[in-house]
């Protein structure tokens, strides 16, 4: 097969740092070369035409999902549990924040790791989780100190469920049912979709689309990755990266731009789950907290109600509104 049938095969999207030695982004001249440079274009041309088509359909896409609309009262708490089980996973194995950030040490080390196995204790317990989500949000300046801005950028999926738990935390009842205003949820989903698309497009560019030695590394080392080559295509390393690294790329702004959930969470569980055959336990534990934004993508999206919140974006009359305090 030539590349352009190999562009209908989709990359699977890894976190290299997890399994290999890292090595410092900023290759600047693999992602200006032409490869890279005109799938991105590609990948914002396919991203704006999927938000501007999704717009025009004013009703959940899946219908036969409909009933995962029942779920929408429960998605804070199961959001909460997924982080929670994130946390405590990550600091049970002496990582804070990301499986990569393995090397702490000393007491200020061991203190971190205590301090991120409470806070995934709260969340698994589901009380007044509006406070644990916040002490999660203050844990950005300690894993920048001790990782770098880069790591923070990677990590912002966490911060986006601990953002979405502030605006729209658990309910008071025995099952954390949550009955949040429209506008509240819309924040809410929003600060969601933005952290989970900017950690995937800063590992994009970090891990792939400026850091192509980093990624034809763990290619080398997991050449079960290259997916084209199981059905019959061959590309080069270099085309590979940049495909994965575009992949990535539309993921991330197809999160951030909330069309058609349904479909964008379906399409990118595909291969989100297929990376586990490889890497197991780790890539499951640092996928916790995505898997449960895909959850509450997927439930919210599915709702006649709730559909519409997924998709918003604040329009320029709206800057002037201040963001609703949380209730």
């Amino acid at each position: 097969m030539t590349l352009p049938g190999a562009l209908l095969v989709p990359a699977l999207p890894t976190h290299e740092r997890w399994f290999v030695e890292s090595q410092q982004a900023g290759d600047w001249s693999f992602f200006l070369s032409p490869l890279p440079l005109v799938l991105t274009a590609a990948v914002v041309v396919a991203a704006v035409a999927w938000r501007v088509i999704a717009l025009r359909v004013d009703r959940p896409e899946l219908p036969v999902l409909r009933p995962l609309g029942r779920l929408v009262p429960l998605v804070p708490r199961l959001l909460g549990i997924h982080l929670g089980v994130a946390l405590l996973a990550l600091a049970a194995t002496g990582a804070f924040i990301t499986p990569s950030n393995d090397h702490l040490e000393g007491v200020g080390g061991n203190a971190l790791l205590l301090v991120e196995a409470g806070l995934g204790i709260w969340l698994v317990t589901g009380w007044q989780l509006r406070t644990a989500a916040a002490l999660v949000l203050g844990l950005a300046p300690a894993l920048a100190l001790v990782a770098g801005l880069t790591a923070l950028g990677e990590c912002a999926n966490l911060a986006a469920v601990a953002a979405f738990l502030v605006v729209v935390p658990p309910g008071p009842d025995a099952y954390g049912a949550a009955h949040p205003s429209r506008a509240h949820l819309r924040w809410a989903l929003l600060w969601l979709r933005l952290g989970v698309g900017a950690a995937l497009i800063v590992l994009a560019f970090s891990e792939k689309l400026t850091n192509p030695a980093m990624a034809i590394d763990t290619l080398e080392h997991y050449p079960a990755l290259d997916v084209f080559a199981l059905v019959g295509v061959h590309v080069s390393p270099e085309t590979f990266v940049a495909i994965a690294g575009a992949t990535e790329l539309l993921f991330g702004l197809l999160v951030i731009s909330g069309a058609f959930p349904q479909v964008a969470v379906l399409v990118a569980m595909v291969p989100f789950n297929a990376t586990l055959l490889l890497f197991g336990q780790t890539e499951m534990v640092g996928h916790l907290p995505v898997y449960g934004v895909f959850l509450a993508l997927l439930v919210y999206g599915s709702s006649e109600e709730t559909f519409r919140a997924v998709r918003w974006l604040p329009r320029r009359s709206a800057r002037r509104v201040a963001v609703p305090a949380a209730a």
